[in-house]
């Protein structure tokens, strides 16, 4: 191959005319320099391409399509670098304005292809050339080889060009991803809500080093929640450089969060150490909720009554068969800024219900309530009260003050077949129904939200019906139904028999009533107390609805909402199935993993060729 029908010399002229003018039209600045270089460079490039179209049209052969590809390359280029002087000076002379002032949009679409047409031409032109120039003693030109060498280069600009676009992009779009195990929350739904209702200042005093990432977390944390309301005040400041402002709010040492309101202080701890504020973090939301109520809103009384074989918070005895008891619902209302008083007849009851309470509970009686009882309760709706009525599926039916409300509680257990918990996998687990059918009311506006997310359990509930039409001055809401299959068990042999329709029978109603209050009474009805049970509660979805009838009942449901949560659930197993799980990791996964290579080893040996008749030694 001749050395004078080579491509190289001339690409090496294009390209170093190409980088070289750029660098000398950096160097030149404005004026008539810039437009004199621009003008040269242009004039060299469109030369040589010119050139090559002479050279290709005396080429032959192999030689000929050599330089179609090396003419292509200029020809990329040259595109590229006309894109980049529609944007020069030059190009504003000639087009008679600037580009980015005429078409601010087209001059930002020159400015990104420029620099990858550049890329898209001179990376597959190196290669090309290098390619033919390992072949210059060849006798023929291979052209497969030049083809390869082209199109890898065509490859390289391209991965080039992406990642630099990826780049770019990276950097104009300042977002992050917490991928990592130690992370912490964001501020939730119901957190942002309360921060939006403050009336007054709260300041969040976050006491961490400089250069403490747990400190950098919740800082990240409180900023994004500063961002619901002004009155949010956020500082951080490390507790050995001020200790006697970190003692009079009772810290000693970094690592805590303090949110105050005046002289009301309340702290929670972070931690400095990654093993224990890798909990803590992941609780951050939670424990911020719990202090902003504290500190921003004013503390209910809510009165439990006793005396009626109401469930307790005392903790079953061994041995001996008791209903769940309900110290986890009154740990509930602590931990949501409640203060819990008992009430009976012995306590007042029999006269008036007290009139700081916020609401009344009845969790579950068993017993009917006394005349006396009644009355009070009656007269407490009529001014405008508050009742929660949980209903023992077996217990009292509490049809004096449901009637006047158009309720009726009948002890018939609902049952479903179809959809239901199972726990002792046993006939008996169909009365343990679960349910994502929610109303919009406020008092399951969370629920709401979350729809099958967040299902409710009620591990027993009676038969409740609501008067159609309600009597005057009240209102009904059916805020929880349960799932369609659903049908009373008239003879407790928890299958369906004749008479027995399925449907979404009430599980909760939210009742209105106008009385001689300002305001009208609240009453929120469960068919089922256990719904609010020990062990039951703690789950997201009756924890959410207990929550929001909660708020409700108190009047603070415009603070509804979700709350962020990472911290890890834990897997808990019976053992049974602990068993089960450990022969399986012991004995039956090396046991398939043994037979299944005995078994494509052994078929390997039978297709093993033979050596034909008669073959050579």
């Amino acid at each position: 191959m001749s050395p004078r029908a080579s491509s190289l010399p001339t690409s090496i002229a294009f390209a170093a005319v190409l980088v070289l003018g750029l660098i000398a039209e950096r160097i030149a600045g404005m004026g008539g320099g810039l437009i004199a270089i621009g003008v040269v460079r242009t004039g060299v490039l469109v030369g040589l391409i010119v050139w090559g179209a002479v050279r290709m049209a005396r080429a032959e052969g192999e030689r000929k399509v050599l330089w179609r590809w090396v003419l292509a390359c200029y020809a990329v280029g040259l595109a590229g670098l006309l894109l980049h002087t529609a944007q020069s000076e030059l190009g504003a002379r000639l087009l008679g304005a600037s580009l980015a002032e005429s078409s601010p949009g087209l001059a930002v679409v020159f400015q990104a292809l420029f620099p990858a047409l550049l890329l898209s031409s001179l990376v597959p032109l190196a290669l090309l050339e290098s390619s033919v120039a390992a072949m210059a003693r060849a006798p023929v030109l291979e052209t497969d080889r030049a083809r390869g060498a082209l199109f890898s280069g065509v490859g390289t600009a391209s991965v080039l060009v992406f990642a630099c676009s990826a780049m770019y992009v990276a950097t104009q779009l300042d977002t992050g991803w917490d991928l990592s195990y130690f992370r912490t929350t964001r501020p939730g739904e119901s957190t942002r809500k309360v921060v939006q209702a403050l009336t007054e200042p709260i300041r969040a005093t976050l006491f961490f080093p400089p250069a403490s990432e747990e400190g950098e977390l919740v800082a990240q944390y409180f900023r994004e929640l500063a961002q619901a309301s002004p009155l949010l005040q956020v500082e951080r400041v490390d507790q050995a450089m001020e200790p006697a402002r970190a003692r009079a709010m009772g810290v000693m040492t970094n690592g805590f969060l303090v949110l105050s309101r005046g002289e009301q202080h309340e702290m929670y701890t972070v931690g400095l150490e990654p093993e224990r504020s890798r909990a803590q973090l992941a609780r951050l939301d939670q424990a911020v909720h719990r202090r902003l109520l504290l500190v921003s809103r004013p503390r209910h009384v809510l009165y439990l009554t006793t005396g009626h074989g109401e469930r307790g918070d005392a903790r079953p005895v061994p041995g001996v068969p008791a209903p769940p008891g309900i110290g986890d619902f009154k740990d509930f209302l602590h931990a949501h800024n409640v203060q819990v008083r008992s009430l009976s007849a012995a306590q007042g009851l029999g006269n008036e219900v007290p009139p700081d309470a916020a609401a009344v509970v009845i969790p579950g009686a068993t017993k009917e309530l006394l005349p006396g009882e009644v009355v009070a309760l009656r007269d407490y709706l009529d001014r405008g009260g508050r009742l929660w009525l949980a209903m023992d599926p077996d217990g009292a039916t509490h049809a004096e003050l449901l009637a006047p409300l158009g309720l009726r509680f009948v002890h018939i257990p609902l049952v479903n077949d179809q959809v239901f918990f199972r726990a002792t996998r046993q006939v008996s687990d169909r009365a343990n129904l679960g349910t994502s059918l929610y109303s919009a009311h406020p008092s399951v506006a969370t629920l709401s939200s979350l729809g099958p997310q967040a299902p409710v359990a009620f591990p027993g509930a009676g038969l409740l019906e609501p008067e159609l039409p309600p009597p005057a001055g009240v209102s009904h809401d059916v805020t929880v139904r349960a799932h369609e299959a659903t049908f009373p068990d008239v003879d407790r042999d928890f299958t369906q028999d004749a008479g027995e329709e399925r449907r979404g029978w009430p599980l909760v109603v939210a009742v209105q009533k106008v009385g001689r209050g300002q305001e009208p009474a609240r009453v929120v009805v469960m068919a089922d107390v256990d719904a609010l049970a020990d062990g039951v509660l703690p789950t997201m979805g009756n924890a959410y609805l207990a929550l929001d009838a909660l708020r409700w009942l108190t009047g603070d449901e415009s603070i509804s909402g979700t709350v962020s949560n990472e911290e890890d659930v834990p897997l808990r197993h019976t053992r049974e199935q602990d068993v089960v799980w450990f022969y399986a990791t012991v004995l039956l996964a090396p046991a398939m993993v043994l037979g299944t290579g005995f078994f494509v080893t052994r078929r390997r040996g039978r297709r093993a060729p033979r050596m034909p008749e008669g073959g050579g030694r």
